[in-house]
């Protein structure tokens, strides 16, 4: 018996037969649904002919799906680490939380903004928040560092005072002590670098700042921080008076960047106050920011990042590390916002980028910054500069911006929904090869070596990127692929997420 083209379509009328008319019509999108059904059935049955793994079988039948799930937070007591700089609190940080995620160098001043870490101790969980060395008399970014280390201690329930125990007290730890007296935190002292016994005798002449006991550590090489971390959890309520709690599952968006394109004024623009320090010297972001913004009535969680300067091997001491945060920022995101300078040629490095989020898998938004900055004569050659380097992410939303006086940035959320609606959406397995059979028939694979390769099946194995495998008789050339990947833009949208495509060649069993 002849087997019926799974390429030929039908129509509600087909069904009727000796002048028998149906009691209702059935709708257009029912029908179109049962056809692709019939569609997927042939195609599955002719898949028995081939040699297929175990692991081919499973994408078939839909066990290969990889539904993300976006991790739930709670509120959790927030302890802080201050003191003045280069007094080892990154290093102590690192060493609470079990890795190297905060900024670490020998120079001061490294870490900047107050930067919150999850941790744990004695099966209890806070919030750790590392902060900028906090300094008095100082102006410029210095001062806005010691701002951002005093509101650390305002919204702690809790706070680790760091002092080096090599050098003893100072004037600046004096003030830092006062400050810390009129907020009324539970504090307690840490007396870090005491590598060995003959250093904790300096440590014991810290009683004199009148904190209590002083807990003598080494966060290098992780000497004492248990008893310290003990006390901390004494110190630290079970309940926090300050943390903000996280609704479910806000969506997660990395601003990244070159330096100086104007992702920490952003921030603090959509958060409506000065979270983050800005100044006018490229990179001064370090370590990446979390921060919880209501935005068109959603809650989102917005990551500010150091700027990325040119390839991470070539790059070194702090801003090596700061790549490597930046990096794994993008990773941890949903969707990444890529800020260039509307003012300035676009550069090899805003390009690069970009590939790095469409690398990472994220949903996309490019943001044209500075837009206030740009004139007249500046349009022209930005619309042929996206013309010529993003014509490969023309699917990317793109928003014209201007972080500096709020312009334009309500356009942000839509953009943003969009591309994450496009990184979560799934086609049905009949509509896809619904959609492909009448691509191939319409605009068939060339020849490839006197012979024609053959789509056989396909579907979409994951979402969060969209990610969808084909199954020939034959290698697709990469050109065709591109071909599809319009085509599947242009019919299901796509707007906003890159999208792969991967080709499994199998060949039919020997007889």
């Amino acid at each position: 018996m002849e087997q019926p083209d799974p390429t030929m379509t039908r129509t509600p009328h087909d069904d009727a037969s000796d002048g028998v008319e149906p009691t209702a019509p059935v709708p257009a999108d029912l029908a179109d649904s049962a056809d692709d059904e019939a569609r997927e059935r042939a195609l599955r049955a002719g898949l028995q002919e081939y040699d297929l793994a175990d692991e081919d079988l499973a994408l078939i039948d839909g066990e290969g799906l990889d539904g993300a799930e976006r991790e739930i937070e709670t509120t959790l007591p927030v302890l802080a680490v201050v003191g003045r700089p280069n007094v080892g609190k990154s290093t102590l940080v690192n060493r609470i939380i079990g890795r190297r995620e905060a900024v670490v160098e020998d120079n001061p001043g490294v870490t900047r903004d107050r930067v919150s870490y999850p941790a744990e101790w004695s099966g209890r969980r806070f919030t750790l928040v590392d902060t900028g060395g906090w300094e008095v008399d100082v102006a410029g970014i210095h001062k806005r560092v010691a701002q951002q280390a005093e509101v650390a201690i305002d919204l702690a329930d809790a706070v680790l005072f760091v002092v080096d125990a090599t050098v003893g007290s100072t004037d600046t730890d004096e003030q830092v002590v006062r400050l810390l007296r009129r907020s009324g935190k539970p504090v307690v002292l840490v007396a870090n670098k005491v590598d060995g016994p003959a250093v904790e005798a300096d440590a014991a002449a810290l009683w004199s700042l009148g904190l209590g006991q002083p807990h003598p550590i080494s966060a290098l090489h992780g000497r004492g921080t248990g008893d310290l971390l003990d006390a901390a959890m004494d110190a630290l309520p079970r309940v926090s008076a300050h943390a903000v709690p996280l609704p479910d599952g806000p969506r997660r968006v990395a601003l990244v960047g070159r330096p100086n394109v104007g992702k920490s004024s952003l921030l603090n623009k959509v958060v409506g106050s000065e979270r983050v320090v800005v100044d006018d010297v490229a990179g001064t972001t370090r370590d990446p920011v979390d921060e919880l913004v209501a935005l068109g009535g959603k809650p989102w969680v917005f990551v500010d990042t150091a700027g990325i300067r040119r390839r991470v091997h070539q790059t070194s001491g702090a801003d090596f590390y700061a790549s490597l945060r930046t990096q794994a920022a993008i990773e941890k995101a949903e969707v990444a916002v890529v800020l260039v300078d509307a003012s300035e040629s676009m550069t090899e490095q805003d390009i690069r980028i970009v590939q790095q989020v469409i690398d990472a898998g994220r949903a996309l938004v490019i943001a044209y910054n500075k837009w206030d900055l740009m004139d007249e004569d500046r349009r022209p050659y930005l619309e042929r500069e996206i013309d010529q380097q993003l014509v490969q992410v023309q699917w990317a939303p793109r928003v014209n911006v201007s972080a500096r006086t709020g312009w334009h940035t309500d356009r942000l959320v839509p953009a943003l929904e969009r591309s994450l609606a496009s990184w979560d959406t799934r086609i049905s397995t009949g509509r896809l090869n619904a959609f492909l059979g009448e691509l191939v028939s319409a605009h068939p694979h060339p020849l490839r070596g006197g012979k024609q390769p053959r789509i056989l099946f396909a579907t979409q194995a994951s979402t969060r990127p969209p990610r969808f495998v084909i199954f020939a008789s034959g290698f697709l050339e990469p050109q065709y692929r591109r071909f599809i990947e319009r085509r599947l833009r242009e019919t299901f949208g796509f707007e906003g997420t890159p999208i792969s495509i991967s080709v499994r060649v199998r060949e039919k069993r020997k007889r």
